[in-house]
């Protein structure tokens, strides 16, 4: 199977895990159930649960047990999707080639969703926690943390990112606000799918530094993007972050310095994970995030 059979068959392992959650019961908030489902169910590349199970699959074979963590990380990811959309964020009306939460329904609504989605993924965990075994329970509460904590990192970033909207900011400052905004959920689906398959120390500290050069690529790439994509492709206007005067590693740098930014993290993430047995999906995933169009 080569890389982009084996990632829509990933992918759409995720979506069929997606559906069992989608709410479907007529209720007085149905509006919001379809909301929430919108969104969650509106395509994408599913990346970070597809990493959760593509390193667990490393160490282990059993990758059915990965699937509530990449349902969660699923739609927390979204719920970070639908926020970063809001009028008091970056005000966008598209978000993969359809009008964005707020614009389909309204804005109360879409903050609701939201919500919805984020607590939804924690009781999901929390579900299968309880249910597991003894020998596993250990490792899935770590992994509730790492899950947490990306999250906090993630708002952290959103936070930075539009409090410095309109000014100039440090090169450390640009790094900081993507290794969280950006990087902070793939960091911990990398994370989780080591510790799920109980890897040891060493590994999980070379997994990591390979999740940190993946995440940076993956914001340098949206960067670039939006600065030269086609919005038929990515779905959402171009020049957006420009215009609204948001410090990006194109407008910090340039493109072409941009450019040759993410193909050396690229490099580097390879190098990384090549050092593990049955790699060549996340080597071929490091590049396909370099690649994309959209």
């Amino acid at each position: 199977m080569d890389f982009k059979e084996e990632l829509i068959e990933k992918s759409n392992i995720i979506n069929n895990e997606l559906e069992k959650y989608v709410r479907k019961n007529d209720c007085p908030e149905i509006i919001l159930n379809q909301s929430m489902e919108y969104s969650l169910m509106a395509g994408g590349k599913r990346i970070r649960p597809v990493l959760i199970m593509s390193v667990y699959e490393l160490f282990k074979n059993d990758v059915e047990k990965a699937y509530p963590f990449g349902v969660a990380m699923e739609m927390i990811h979204t719920f970070s999707l639908i926020h970063d959309d809001l009028p008091g964020i970056d005000n966008d009306d598209y978000r993969r080639g359809k009008l964005t939460n707020h614009k389909k329904f309204n804005e109360a609504t879409a903050i609701l969703a939201g919500d919805g989605l984020l607590n939804y993924a924690y009781n999901i965990v929390l579900n299968d926690i309880i249910n597991s075994d003894e020998e596993n329970k250990q490792n899935k509460i770590i992994c509730l943390k790492e899950l947490s904590d990306g999250i906090d990192r993630m708002i952290a970033g959103e936070y930075v990112d539009t409090e410095f909207e309109g000014k100039q900011i440090s090169s450390d400052y640009l790094e900081y606000i993507h290794e969280n905004k950006t990087g902070a959920l793939i960091r911990a689906s990398v994370r989780i799918g080591a510790i799920l398959a109980g890897c040891d120390k060493n590994d999980l500290e070379k997994l990591s530094l390979y999740a940190d050069k993946i995440g940076l690529a993956f914001q340098i790439k949206d960067d670039i993007l939006s600065e030269i994509g086609d919005s038929k492709e990515t779905g959402k206007p171009v020049g957006n972050d420009k215009a609204r005067g948001k410090c990006t590693y194109t407008t910090k740098y340039g493109l072409e310095q941009a450019q040759k930014m993410l193909q050396d993290i690229t490099n580097e993430a390879i190098e990384i994970i090549s050092s593990f047995n049955n790699c060549e999906f996340l080597k071929q995933l490091a590049l396909y995030i370099a690649n994309r169009n959209k």
